[in-house]
């Protein structure tokens, strides 16, 4: 392709947790801007400060990753052999100023996000360029239905989240998705101060910790598609009944995907409903998948509302909860040595992957916020860290329900058990033996409580308590009573 001129209409798409070419309304948008006006389309990445802080070091490598794939999708979709994608670090109204400067742009358009920073950042952003008679618009890219839309009968926000779905479910179903632009228009463009993928610095650090996620993902629109349709296809079935199960392959593991946008919430609702009209019977199933695309659009909704939901507890009482600080005990339940069967091979599964089945992390959070009595933002944080899936909404919103302060939480009362929970859902001890190989040998009535075992089917396992495999950090009868007692004194000092 030959070079662009500086007074050739542009139209930018400003990509951010929206990185794929179907069911992009952004994308769409600016195509049809550029055909109309004869010019072409300028596809944008910005590592800003806003942005910068949300990623840890899982979810640096998957957008690493999900960054190149999207620049290859856009190249072969125009049939360029040179990068399509533009890449910046900087801050983002400079990288516009600039842009302006240079170019004629005549559009720019996004999809929203909605945590607190990244609107106040695109509201300043969309009066500039419309100050400077730039055509400028947001869509919705990343929910099935915008946070504004669902409203209790009051008119206010919902805080549980039952009739939140219900409210939902009474909406008109979420239109058909649109498939990819067929071409785009991009011009062959070296932008001032624009940048390679490795200038973005995404790797981890110090070291790649991150080596074996790829073993498990791959990031990317094709890949998000490509897990989708082996869900659907293979395991969808059996979701209802065996959803909570880390022994078994039935999740769909799409989280990370719908977390930077490789694939859209229309997209997945759309499957499985599809799933449900060819199979007669099977709705119970499909109903329950699509409830934890529910809990998504609550978690956003919620994040919408909040004034910080990362930081400040929902239910004020919890602000000056008697929380432990002990180091020790939070090193240990994060490097998956707590003496716990099922608690630590979730937390190596995390280490090693970047993901952790949904009903472990409930589990690795009681055990942590309850039991230990670590404050939820110490689990908050190392989950931002290690989870390939960790977003503003979800992972907070999450972590603020296993501390018994978010919305719709879990009772502070409500205190798993992690034996009981781990024969209820890894019975055979499969998962505990993938994970925690040090206890591989153990008779399957002992693999959740190895220090109830005797001394000869310890040794016969070549378990040797507290030194090939630790001991329980917390007496669990006495974690719990520890838990409801500071749950009463939380209750006292707040009247």
């Amino acid at each position: 392709m030959s070079a662009v001129s500086a007074v050739v209409p542009i139209a930018i798409i400003w990509f951010r947790n929206d990185l794929r070419l179907a069911d992009n309304p952004a994308l769409n948008a600016a195509v049809k801007w550029a055909e109309k006006n004869n010019g072409i389309v300028l596809p944008v990445f910005i590592l800003d400060p806003v942005i910068d802080p949300q990623l840890g070091g899982a979810t640096r490598w998957w957008l690493e990753k999900s960054l190149a794939r999207l620049d290859a999708a856009l190249s072969k979709t125009a049939e360029m052999n040179e990068k399509a994608l533009h890449l910046f670090k900087s801050d983002a109204p400079t990288v516009f100023d600039q842009l302006q400067a240079n170019y004629r742009i005549g559009a720019v358009f996004w999809n929203r996000l909605y945590d607190k920073a990244s609107i106040a950042r695109d509201t300043d952003i969309k009066s500039s360029l419309r100050d400077a008679d730039i055509e400028c618009d947001s869509f919705n890219g990343q929910l099935l239905y915008e946070p504004w839309e669902i409203k209790t009968g009051a008119g206010t926000d919902f805080k549980v989240f039952t009739p939140f779905w219900r409210a939902c479910q009474k909406l008109p179903p979420p239109v058909a998705p649109n498939k990819a632009p067929k071409s785009i228009p991009l011009g062959d463009l070296k932008l001032a101060r624009e940048i390679d993928l490795a200038a973005l610095d995404l790797s981890p650090k110090p070291f790649d910790w991150a080596a074996g996620f790829g073993k498990r993902f791959v990031p990317g629109e094709q890949g998000a598609l490509d897990q989708l349709h082996s869900f659907i296809d293979d395991r969808l079935d059996d979701y209802a009944y065996l959803r909570d199960r880390p022994d078994h392959l039935v999740t769909s593991e799409l989280s990370p995907h719908l977390r930077f946008g490789e694939i859209s919430p229309r997209q997945v609702w759309h499957a499985a409903n599809h799933y449900a009209d060819a199979h007669p019977g099977k709705g119970k199933t499909a109903s329950k998948f699509m409830a934890e695309l529910g809990w998504r659009e609550f978690s956003h909704h919620v994040l919408f509302h909040a004034k910080d939901l990362k930081s400040v507890p929902l239910q004020g009482k919890f602000a000056n909860f008697p929380w432990i600080d002990d180091p020790n005990a939070l090193k240990h339940w994060q490097r998956g040595q707590t003496g716990f069967p099922i608690v630590d091979a979730g937390m190596r599964e995390l280490w090693h992957t970047g993901y952790m089945h949904n009903r472990v992390r409930m589990i690795v959070g009681s055990i942590l916020v309850k039991h230990l009595l670590t404050d939820w933002r110490n689990g908050l944080a190392w989950f931002d860290d290690t989870l390939v899936d960790a977003c503003p909404a979800n992972n907070a919103f999450s972590w603020q329900w296993i501390g018994g302060c978010g919305a719709d939480a879990s009772p502070y009362f409500r205190i798993f058990n992690p034996v009981l929970q781990g024969e209820k859902f890894d019975p055979d001890g499969h998962y505990v033996r993938q994970w925690v190989p040090e206890l591989a040998d153990m008779p399957t009535r002992y693999i959740h409580k190895p220090w109830d075992a005797p001394a000869l089917a310890l040794k016969a396992a070549g378990v040797d308590l507290g030194r090939t495999y630790p001991k329980p950090l917390i007496d669990l009868k006495q974690g719990r009573e520890r838990a409801l007692n500071a749950f009463q004194e939380m209750k006292r000092a707040a009247g």
